[in-house]
């Protein structure tokens, strides 16, 4: 029979999105056929109105509503040990495979997934468009796997080892996934051996380490705030590399990037919750594609209370062309359901060298079921 509430939210959580924390798991609902067995079902969903600057057709003002983002959960669960995941995602004109992934949860400490998921990376890309301070696909200035990054929404197809150690606190993982970045510019493998061009066939290594000095921060995925529930303080580390990672008919190198993030909430007695967010990256593309190489950074604070969070961000990447983009983000959520459901308006400035400034209004609704 059908089972809702917080046991359901809790095994969609575990079968569709993989480990997200207990915070505000999307709603859901959970079909148990068996002891152990289960399938579970959820979506989610991201729509927009934005006026911009230099948007219309004739320059002037653009005025848009847009359904940014439509997802379908589906999980499964055929005992405590093996597991999968299964999701997809609107990409404006088609529905895609987002997730695919068979989990295999031997302890908290040890966990082995396969298929098509994200690869570890920062904070902002492992917590996604969903579960971001102001959400939203935000990160593509200085994070930029998942804007740039893979086979869809900074997907990709491998395997990854994945646990926790220290009662919780001391979060690692490491996979081994197919890389050849197209986003960066790159030519696929399958491009690259078509068009006649000599490389080696490696694998991209990626690899992530997180330690919470205060609340512990369990499972796979992230989430970039706590929405007052937790007091975390906590500095993680990511890496990857591939050998041949970058394909030009022209050129083929390595690539190769590396971050550091930086988390702090704290909950005030009485007086709803502070959060300090900070990240450092750094690319190199081998001196291949330079508009992609180069270094980043980011911060971001936010305080919430009676539902109300109010945040500021600002964000810059600066390229090896000489060319540097800065966007600075101003906005506030208003909290109706935890991460289930948001209205958030926000505010967005953004200055690339040699082009004129961009400025941006949007009013988003996030819901998730």
């Amino acid at each position: 029979m059908a089972s809702l509430g917080n046991k359901a939210a809790l095994l969609a959580l575990i079968g569709i999105a993989g480990s997200f924390s207990a915070l505000d798991a999307q709603a859901g609902a959970t079909v148990n056929i068996g002891p152990d067995q289960s399938v579970s079902i959820g979506f989610g969903m991201r729509t927009s109105y934005t006026s911009a600057t230099h948007g219309a057709p004739d320059g002037s003002h653009s005025s848009d509503f847009n359904l940014d983002s439509a997802r379908i959960y589906l999980g499964g669960s055929l005992n405590q040990q093996i597991k999968g995941m299964f999701s997809t995602e609107w990409d404006g004109d088609k529905v895609r495979v987002l997730d695919a992934a068979g989990q295999f949860a031997f302890s908290p400490e040890l966990n082995v997934w396969a298929g098509r998921l994200l690869s570890p990376s920062d904070r902002a890309n492992m917590a996604g468009p969903y579960y971001s301070l102001g959400g939203g696909y935000w990160a593509g200035v200085a994070s930029r796997y998942g804007y740039n990054g893979g086979i869809f929404r900074g997907r990709d197809d491998g395997a990854v080892v994945w646990g926790n150690l220290l009662d919780g606190k001391l979060g690692y993982s490491f996979g081994a996934f197919e890389g050849h970045t197209p986003g960066i510019g790159s030519l696929t493998q399958n491009q690259a051996k078509a068009a006649g061009i000599k490389a080696s066939d490696s694998l991209m290594y990626a690899g992530r380490l997180q330690y919470d000095f205060w609340d512990a921060e369990p499972g796979y995925y992230g989430t970039g705030n706590y929405l007052g529930a937790k007091d975390i303080l906590a500095i993680g580390f990511a890496a990857r590399g591939q050998k041949d990672g970058v394909l030009l008919p022209s050129a083929v190198g390595n690539y190769r990037s590396w971050n550091v993030d930086f988390l702090l909430e704290k909950r005030l007695a009485g007086a709803g919750a502070v959060s300090l967010e900070a990240a450092w990256y750094d690319y190199d593309t081998d001196d291949i594609i330079k508009s992609e190489q180069g270094k980043a950074w980011l911060v971001g604070a936010g305080y919430i209370v009676n539902s109300l969070q109010p945040f500021v961000r600002y964000q810059k990447f600066s390229a090896d062309t000489g060319i540097d983009t800065r966007q600075g983000d101003v906005g506030v959520n208003y909290i109706l359901s935890g991460y289930n459901a948001q209205l958030a308006a926000l505010y967005s400035r953004t200055k690339v060298t040699n082009a004129p400034d961009q400025s941006k209004f949007a009013v988003t609704l996030q819901l998730q079921y």
